[in-house]
């Protein structure tokens, strides 16, 4: 899956790069909020496809077929009615998105248009989210791939259209966007017939059963107060940088791409985590569990190292083709290391976020997810001074307190999984 993610903030980066070379600072500015209010908008409802994937991935374990059915019928019925939902309310969550942002009126100009396009794609959106976590959960991450690599580049292409192409501005960015989603939920039904999924044929009492349904919303709304808690503080990232100005919001904008190149990285190999996890729990088979938090926390670390180097070689240059902007350049060197730290930094937290999604550990995942942002709101009102130094700061504190903190219960929550390896030695020592 780390092929299909690279191409996800390669999106991003092609985006950021046609409105670049625009040269208004004020549309790459409207770009990076749109990207954030668009991120809290849809993945406070990406639970659906973390939830959706570590459910799928036990049932597959446990060798129950139906269940898997059910799992994604359920995801999908929440999918759509949320997805309409938000396009009926876009217009009272764009003004109060509007105003948490805070930005300059060029910038809040601009990114009213994209909002208003770009929030039809929320059904599609949404479903596709349970698409992939039904895919991935039964183990088909080459499927899974195909799928979000297809999607990812027929985005790449219509916004290069659109902006460079048919000059539509953040407007065609945003149509882009939706297109693309509904090109990936059309790919996703395709995807789900060749697995044999029919979820259109789980009768209604099955979807509502109430143990089956009760455990699918608990897994839910944990991972979904994690997810709003993670987004409130890169929101909070974005929007205190809008008010230090158009140019640290741009600059900053810049670097996030760096950030999400080394994010995408990182998930890949959290959502292989997440199945072979998922699977191995539900087989309880604690060898082979155990023997996946090896290998993913190792590779998370290992990939996180290497792209962080690789952003402090070659950052200057990754910039110059961002933005043709001077002055944007010149800021977004200034905090280049600070960006090139995150993906080392995020290591843990993303090794461990895909361990336990799998698991279903999702309780202790969102108070641990809490802990974090409270440390990070305290670390920004102790460096208030610092300017986007101190935002920067906080943003890397967040990151490793979460991935410190997970790190810190594993032991006790596997041994609560496997209670059997109590009686002896031989799984204690299996623990990373």
């Amino acid at each position: 899956m780390t092929l299909a993610n690279v191409t996800t903030p390669l999106l991003g980066i092609v985006g950021a790069a046609a409105i670049g070379r625009l040269g208004d600072a004020a549309l790459l500015g409207a770009l990076a909020l749109g990207a954030v209010i668009f991120d809290y908008l849809f993945w406070t409802f990406g639970a659906l496809r973390m939830a959706t994937a570590g459910l799928t991935a036990q049932a597959a374990g446990a060798g129950d077929a139906a269940e898997v059915d059910r799992a994604l019928a359920r995801a999908l019925a929440v999918a759509l009615a949320v997805g309409l939902l938000l396009v009926v309310l876009q217009a009272p969550l764009g003004a109060a998105a509007f105003a948490l942002a805070g930005a300059s009126p060029a910038v809040t100009a601009a990114l009213a248009t994209y909002f208003g396009i770009r929030i039809f794609a929320a059904p599609f959106t949404l479903a596709n989210y349970a698409v992939l976590g039904s895919t991935l959960g039964r183990g088909r991450t080459d499927l899974g791939l195909a799928l979000q690599v297809a999607m990812n580049l027929a985005n790449i292409a219509l916004t290069v259209w659109f902006v460079l192409g048919l000059d539509l501005g953040v407007a065609g960015a945003a149509l882009a966007a939706v297109l693309a989603e509904g090109v990936g939920f059309v790919l996703g039904l395709l995807v789900l017939r060749r697995l044999g999924a029919r979820p259109w044929r789980v009768a209604r009492a099955e979807v509502l059963e109430r143990a089956g349904l009760v455990r699918m919303l608990a897994v839910n709304g944990d991972v979904m107060v994690r997810t709003v808690a993670l987004i409130v503080a890169l929101g909070t990232f974005s929007a205190l940088g809008a008010r230090a100005g158009d140019l640290t919001l741009a600059a900053n904008a810049v670097l996030q791409n760096l950030f999400l190149v080394g994010s995408f990285f990182l998930d890949g190999f959290a959502t292989a985590a997440e199945v072979l996890c998922g699977q191995a729990l539900g087989a309880r088979d604690e060898a082979t569990f155990r023997r996946a938090v090896r290998y993913a926390v190792a590779w998370c670390v290992g990939f996180g190292l290497a792209v962080s180097l690789l952003f402090l070689a070659g950052g200057d240059r990754f910039i110059d083709a961002i933005t043709t902007n001077p002055e944007v350049r010149a800021v977004a060197r200034q905090f280049l290391p600070f960006a090139a730290l995150t993906p080392v930094v995020a290591a843990c937290a993303f090794a461990f976020d895909g361990i336990y999604i799998g698991a279903t550990w999702t309780r202790a995942m969102r108070n641990l997810m809490l802990a974090a942002l409270a440390a990070y709101l305290a670390v920004l009102v102790a460096v208030h001074g610092l300017g986007n130094t101190g935002l920067w700061l906080a943003i890397l504190v967040f990151l490793g307190a979460r991935g410190l903190g997970q790190a810190l219960l594993y032991p006790r929550l596997a041994r609560e999984a496997f209670p059997q390896a109590r009686l002896g030695p031989s799984a204690a020592g299996a623990a990373p």
